[in-house]
């Protein structure tokens, strides 16, 4: 492959994750008109949730029909299902509606953000992966960045509908540049597909994130009492699942890619750590609305440190990774962010803003590095036919990561808010659910009395104390579950003994 034919590839890429990804989030800045709107307020949040549900649900049956049938007709597919829903969305006129197209998009973005990565691990050669990734990595941080001011601009003096129009040459650009540049000669093998293990795995998957997502934190029952019998119902249709992969041919989740380990180490490590990343988002707003009285302004740029320094993280993992190996790059961004996790678990950090926000630039740092060597070594350890399911794999395992680590920070504030609450005497007043109540300075504390306000604030200070400590814990488990990656390079001896090197031919494909 020439390089003029990669570069309008990668830009192909890159304009399709910008799409997906400043969706995922610009939404949220749209989700209070939307439901003036339309109505719906009981629905609010499914129409974030259910994105989230089907991009889980199609990312792993992507890769795996990627790896059959070829990266250019799935990724096609993927965005034309994503801007099929798009549309929809745009049209709308109830919220059942809208949430049934946004699902509809979902489907299309688990086709996009998987063989996306696969494309760029099968056009580049294993030395320039890295780099290739930060590139990807910049634009997921410049999508964090514009998002909220994007959509908010488009909402106030557009309309709430172009946040999904808006798309439609974003995708259809993408698409183009692929269809008429990507030449691929894939094996088409005939070789049958597990429908029944694709139908038992989208619904086992449908009703365990169902019910993690209506875990509700803030209840005091502990969450939604419909919740144990989805539990349940996602126990059977997984074992049917599973019980359908082991007699199949072509198992939609190979079992033989997680005794690699350069896939199943960086899997592993990745769903503890993606735990500590799901905390980062939810949680340091809630310090700066709860604890330092910030508005919701105040707490979306105390994020902007994270998406400045992820993409130099992932751009400096190239040099690191080719220098000291893979084990020891990865475990350098981790270090980082244990160290930065440290520092924000100090009980008076309250005191020191400009020490959150440097700890959150750690982070990000720390997270682009991690993170771009784990996709490089994913990518890298397998030949072409299996790089689709190796890396949906991956990025399956970071979502449920970060949507388990959501029910468990949940729960883990809810109960000691509770008690903090229930020891300060005021249990009679106030309730964990109280907590909102404290939230920025628009709230206007609800005639809280002095006793009762600082009461809330001391139990909110005290449950994400705890948080910041669990991600120490959760950081370090990452750290020593990556001390078990190969040591080399991706396609060297050291590396090359924890799983297959991928085919020097593979990019040409």
């Amino acid at each position: 492959m020439n390089k003029r034919d990669r570069r309008l590839i990668m830009t192909a890429m890159l304009i399709a994750t910008f799409m997906a990804a400043i969706e995922g989030t610009i939404v949220n800045t749209a989700t209070p008109v939307i439901v003036g709107e339309l109505g719906g307020m009981e629905l609010m949040s499914w129409v974030v949730s259910i994105y989230l549900l089907t991009t889980a649900i199609g990312t792993p049956i992507s890769g795996k029909i990627a790896d059959l049938y070829g990266r250019k007709p799935v990724f096609l597919l993927g965005t034309g299902l994503f801007l099929l829903g798009s549309i929809l969305s745009g049209i709308a006129q109830t919220m059942e509606q809208l949430i049934a197209f946004r699902a509809l998009q979902g489907l299309g973005a688990g086709a996009i953000l998987p063989v996306t990565m696969t494309i760029v691990g099968d056009i580049y050669p294993v030395e320039e992966r890295a780099k290739a990734q930060g590139w990807i990595s910049g634009i997921w941080g410049i999508s964090a960045l514009i998002s909220p001011l994007t959509g908010g601009l488009v909402v106030d003096y557009v309309s709430w509908r172009w946040i999904f129009y808006i798309n439609v040459p974003f995708g259809a650009v993408s698409a183009l540049l692929l269809a008429f540049v990507l030449r691929e000669a894939p094996a088409r093998q005939r070789k049958p597909i597990g429908y029944g293990a694709m139908a038992a795995f989208a619904a086992g998957m449908t009703c365990l994130l169902y019910a993690l997502m209506n875990t509700d934190p803030h209840a005091g029952g502990g969450g939604n009492a419909a919740s144990p019998v989805f539990f349940l119902a996602a126990l059977g249709f997984l074992a049917v699942f599973f019980g359908l992969e082991r007699k199949a041919a072509e198992p939609l989740l190979p079992a033989s890619l997680f005794r690699l380990r350069m896939i199943g180490v960086p899997n592993a490590s990745d769903f503890v750590y993606s735990a500590v990343l799901v905390a980062i988002n939810f949680y340091i707003p809630l310090w700066v609305q709860g604890i330092y009285g910030g508005g919701a302004v105040a707490s979306g740029l105390i994020l902007i440190p994270v998406s400045i320094f992820w993409p130099i993280g992932a751009n400096l993992a190239g040099r690191l990774q080719m220098k000291f190996g893979m084990r020891a790059a990865s475990l350098t961004g981790l270090g980082i962010t244990i160290a930065a996790c440290v520092l924000m678990a100090v009980p008076d950090i309250r005191m020191f803003p400009w020490l959150l926000a440097g700890c959150l630039a750690l982070i990000g740092l720390g997270f682009g590095v991690t993170f771009t060597v784990h996709t490089v070594s994913v990518q890298s350890a397998v030949d072409w036919n299996m790089r689709g399911s190796a890396i949906a794999s991956n990025n399956f395992i970071r979502l449920m990561g970060q949507t388990i680590g959501v029910a468990f920070f949940g729960a883990l504030l809810n109960a000691i808010v509770s008690r903090r609450i229930a020891a300060g005497g005021l249990s009679g007043e106030l309730t964990a659910a109280d907590v909102n109540l404290v939230l920025g300075p628009e709230s206007g504390h609800a005639g809280l009395s002095a006793a009762a306000l600082n009461g809330l604030r001391e139990a909110l200070a005290s449950g994400l104390h705890v948080i910041f400590v669990a991600m120490v814990v959760l950081a370090v488990i990452s750290f020593l579950v990556t001390l078990r990656l190969p040591k080399g390079g991706p396609g060297t001896g050291a590396a090359a003994a924890g799983g297959t090197a991928a085919s020097a031919d593979s990019a040409g494909r």
